[in-house]
């Protein structure tokens, strides 16, 4: 099986200035395209360090992807040290020279200087990739049946030139097998109860299907992959076996598709013509963020009240002043009475509300850090649930996102009025 290596370059890497996206990227890319990844390294802006992870990586992979250090400023090194490393001689390339005078003059309107020229320059030794998003061009070596390319660290650029040339350009170079993943989503039972209840099934598994356990957020996806060269044998083998894995967890099945649980409620919100909108306290509104990064998410979502004071909830939701004070903005009471303000003041069919306490400062006797109120409901009933999470203040945000938005998904499914 074709195997491949990524590099990412950048001093910003491994200080964690920058968080590496490009190489979980484009590994995605590769398993999609029958590549198995290999490795990922990153490395600094020093020549050695770079110069040895190629002579490593060339060792086990056919493929070595590099993302980074191709910019005008002299610590960007990747050039040319690919230039001495390929023993080529830089050239001007006239088609990424114009590409970077098109940039600077038609889209920046600004005037080049030196720096900029050099951009256009590549070692004699590789295929130039014109960078339709950037300036810096990318370079595709081969050398002793390898491939080597290197691109851009800016992502979007990266993107660009891996679909448009990359992963079709490497097609034509190796035969792929195909890889075949089935991914579900469970809610409301850990990993390690969850292992033990599809332990028959996994131990009867063939060699060649593997299942693997990504929990996060207190969801567990389960992921069954395949690889093989007749595709149709391959897809068929592994629904058969991902059908069964369904029955075996059903009481805990979100959906049987690789997909957020905020995309699931939309779906579902969708589907029967229903609308919702949310009233956040703890959250800050991140739960309004992840219903609106689903493109389409006007057809199902109305809005947000980012509820954070007493003064907010009590002006804008209508929240009592007299229950905020003798029961505290975390209590049933006023996570329900937020739930109806948002109700009366945005007017849609079902609502989230949620207080709670983050951290890592806040917390009393009665209501530790982590304690979270979430209500969901809708004009005729409403329901609130009490949790206890126990992370950062980060994590626990994100934990009452995802909980709260699986308490309305339940919701909606047991709500005789959510017919079409």
């Amino acid at each position: 099986m074709t195997q491949a290596s990524i590099i990412t370059i950048g001093d910003e890497l491994l200080i964690g200035q920058v968080i590496d996206t490009n190489s979980a990227w484009m590994a995605q890319q590769l398993n999609i395209a029958g590549i198995k990844v290999l490795r990922r390294v990153a490395v600094g802006d020093m020549w050695d360090e770079i110069w040895k992870a190629l002579d490593e990586e060339s060792k086990h992979a056919d493929i070595i992807l590099i993302t980074g250090g191709l910019g005008p400023t002299a610590d960007d090194i990747t050039k040319p040290l690919l230039n001495k490393y390929f023993n080529g001689k830089l050239v001007t390339d006239e088609g990424a020279l114009k590409n970077v005078k098109h940039i600077f003059e038609r889209v920046l309107n600004r005037p080049m200087i030196e720096s900029n020229f050099k951009q256009a320059e590549v070692p004699d030794t590789c295929k130039v990739i014109l960078n339709k998003r950037g300036t810096a061009p990318g370079m595709w070596f081969e050398k002793e049946g390898k491939v080597y390319v290197s691109m851009p660290g800016v992502p979007y650029e990266m993107k660009g030139m891996m679909e448009d040339y990359v992963i079709p350009q490497l097609s034509t170079h190796f035969i792929f097998p195909h890889i075949t993943h089935r991914t579900l989503l469970t809610a409301g039972i850990g990993e390690s109860f969850l292992a033990e209840q599809i332990k028959q099934f996994e131990t009867g598994l063939p060699a060649h299907i593997k299942l693997a356990y990504l929990p996060n957020y207190g969801m567990v996806r389960l992921r069954l992959s395949s690889v093989g060269f007749d595709r149709v044998a391959v897809e068929k083998e592994i629904q058969e076996y991902f059908e069964t894995l369904q029955q075996q967890v059903k009481e805990f099945l979100v959906t049987n598709l690789d997909e957020p649980m905020e995309k699931v409620t939309g779906k579902l919100l969708a589907a029967k013509n229903k609308t919702m909108c949310t009233a956040e306290s703890c959250t800050g509104g991140y739960i309004a963020h992840l219903l609106t990064t689903i493109p389409g998410a006007s057809a199902f979502y109305d809005g947000s009240v980012v509820s954070y004071s007493y003064k907010a909830k009590e002006d804008l939701l209508q929240v009592s002043n007299e229950t905020l004070e003798t029961k505290g903005a975390v209590s049933e009471e006023v996570v329900m009475q937020m739930a109806k303000g948002a109700l009366a003041a945005i007017q849609s069919d079902y609502v989230i509300a949620v207080s709670g306490i983050m951290g890592p400062d806040g917390g009393l006797p009665d209501k530790p850090v982590g304690t979270v109120w979430i209500a969901v409901g809708n004009k005729n009933k409403i329901d609130a649930h009490k949790l206890y999470f126990r992370f950062d203040r980060a994590r626990n945000v994100q934990l009452t996102a995802t909980h709260a938005l699986n308490l309305l998904r339940k919701f909606i499914l047991t709500d005789s009025e959510s017919v079409p």
